[in-house]
């Protein structure tokens, strides 16, 4: 696996110890009898990470993984290329170049190189991976040069940039989690925070960070970082949503930051028994006919995970989205950090 530009080699593993859901991460759901063995919700030292034994194995009728092939229809905009989105990077520089150039979105050099395409990232651009702000600087080149082509590369608000700013803006400030104090710099080390990406981090990052939108609707598609309906706390629109959010970034207040931080951090809403109701309630709002999402890795959504005794993991090897909650959504974070891959599709899919 090739690693970030003057990047010592990370080695990656499918174990979860870098993939960590802390309590205030977690969307409640209908309990279930534990496995044999497992340990009880609640009763999980600091720092557990949950194993494949402790989640459950999802395998209902409505749940597919499926190729990314794109749809042959023309994009739904006049004048506009066809429409590309990508899943979770975490700083692997160099396998988000791999994706995007088989995709034919930019060139051997890194240039872009598809004309009048539509390309956007989901969000979580940095942490666990070995070089995030290169990932950014990437993406902002990129959106430079697409614009000029025709086309443009733009990019969402994902938990980890707002980790990342909090980390900056109010390094170990106290905050109020909802479960006792925290600090934004403990959260984002324990999120894999890399401090070469914290000694490289520019005003220039952090702006284009906080102007990131939340949620968005490109030809159907109602495109969003998590698969969480804490959105509809931030607006009834998606307009009232991305303002919502720039003005609390803007306004500067800690406790505040946390808590979007904290509730964008949630997941699995449209996994479980309702999911496809979920899903419904936010298209209901924002409009779109599916969610497009990252944030929970698709070994995540299926219940098959990599063992913490460093074995390999004995799900299926993922190279496609993740299509559920009765077809209504499509789940892109390939689970690069668990040693998975990166995923850049053309949509509509054709499935």
């Amino acid at each position: 696996m090739t690693q970030g530009a003057g990047q010592e080699p990370v080695e990656r593993t499918a174990t979860l110890r870098d993939f960590r859901v802390p309590p205030y991460a977690q969307t409640p759901a209908p309990p279930a009898a534990p496995h044999p063995g497992s340990v009880v919700p609640g009763d999980e030292p600091e720092g557990y990470t949950p194993t494949a034994r402790d989640l459950p194995v999802i395998n209902r009728g409505d749940t597919l993984q499926v190729q990314a092939v794109p749809d042959p229809r023309p994009a739904m905009d006049q004048g506009l290329g066809p429409l590309y989105v990508v899943g979770d990077v975490h700083g692997y520089l160099d396998e988000l170049r791999e994706a995007l150039m088989a995709q034919g979105l930019i060139d051997a050099e890194g240039a872009w190189a598809a004309g009048n395409a539509r390309l956007w990232f989901l969000g979580d651009f940095t942490d666990r991976g070995p070089d995030g702000i290169g990932v950014i600087d990437l993406v902002m080149r990129l959106s430079a040069e697409a614009a000029a082509a025709g086309g443009y590369c733009k990019a969402l608000m994902g938990n980890h940039e707002l980790l990342l700013i909090g980390a900056k803006r109010f390094a170990d400030t106290p905050v109020n989690s909802g479960a006792g104090t925290a600090t934004f710099q403990a959260a984002w080390l324990l999120n894999g925070g890399q401090k070469t990406d914290m000694e490289r981090l520019q005003d220039v990052h952090l702006q284009w960070m906080s102007r990131l939108d939340a949620v968005v609707e490109e030809d159907g598609h109602l495109l969003m970082h998590s698969d969480t309906t804490a959105y509809l706390d931030y607006g009834s629109t998606i307009e009232d949503v991305n303002e919502t959010v720039h003005a609390i970034l803007t306004r500067n207040d800690a406790d505040e930051c946390w808590d979007l931080f904290r509730k964008l951090t949630r997941r699995f809403a449209f996994r479980d028994e309702g999911g496809s109701q979920a899903v419904q309630e936010l298209m209901a709002a924002y409009g779109g006919q599916r969610i497009v999402h990252g944030h929970s890795p698709i070994p995540y959504l299926l219940g098959e995970v990599g063992s913490e005794d460093g074995e390999d993991s004995t799900g299926p090897v993922v190279d496609g989205p993740h299509v559920y909650a009765s077809g209504l959504a499509i789940a892109m974070d390939g689970g690069v950090t668990m040693a998975g891959k990166l995923l850049v599709v053309r949509l509509p899919l054709h499935d």
